[in-house]
């Protein structure tokens, strides 16, 4: 299965053995990011109305929405157990938010993160955890990557480099690498402590 969001306000899940699409939905707003739950029951949404809504793949619906940030979020990525998920947005903040179907309460954004920028370009920047599930990492539009410690909340590096806004982010799977990509059209590999 392959999910895609659009401009064009639809989420459209597609099979590529049958090569085509086998579900669309329809969203109020234009569709900037996108993930599968765990389990592909579910994918997780969010648009320029600066919300974030989980749809139940078997309802055909929206079972959730989230809200909380003052822009549009731009990333988005779920923790390994499906029970966290982390939104970057354009308003310079990162929310983890609490997803578990019988968390009761009512502010799902247990931890708010700031540091990275956004600016006028407004660029999608990207959001990455690390393997290990302890940090958290997303470009920034003032060409540094940062690393959070997700239980401290405190930036462990604003890594320089690059000479436009990173756009992208992503930890190695198996080694203490992060790759940033950018606006100036490089990658780079950075090496960070284990």
């Amino acid at each position: 299965m392959i999910c895609t969001g659009s401009d064009d306000r639809t989420v459209k899940i597609w099979d590529r053995r049958k090569r085509g699409e086998v579900m669309t939905f329809d969203s109020e707003y234009q569709v900037l990011a996108y993930c599968f739950s765990s389990s592909s029951d579910a994918i997780f949404t969010d648009s320029t109305d600066n919300t974030i809504k989980i749809w139940d793949l078997r309802k055909q619906d929206v079972s959730l929405r989230l809200g909380g940030h003052l822009d549009s979020p731009t990333g988005l990525e779920l923790s390994y157990d499906g029970s966290y998920l982390a939104s970057n947005s354009m308003d310079s903040t990162m929310c983890i938010w609490d997803i578990r179907p019988y968390f009761n309460g009512v502010d799902r954004c247990i931890k708010l993160l700031q540091g990275h920028q956004h600016n006028f370009e407004k660029n999608l920047l990207r959001v990455a955890r690390s393997p290990d599930g302890k940090r958290i990492s997303c470009g920034s539009a003032d060409k540094h990557v940062y690393i959070w410690d997700i239980a401290t909340r405190k930036i462990l590096y604003r890594l320089p480099g690059h000479l436009g806004s990173v756009n992208e982010v992503d930890f190695h799977p198996n080694e203490s690498i992060i790759t940033s990509c950018s606006s100036d059209k490089t990658v780079f590999l950075g090496e960070i402590e284990p």
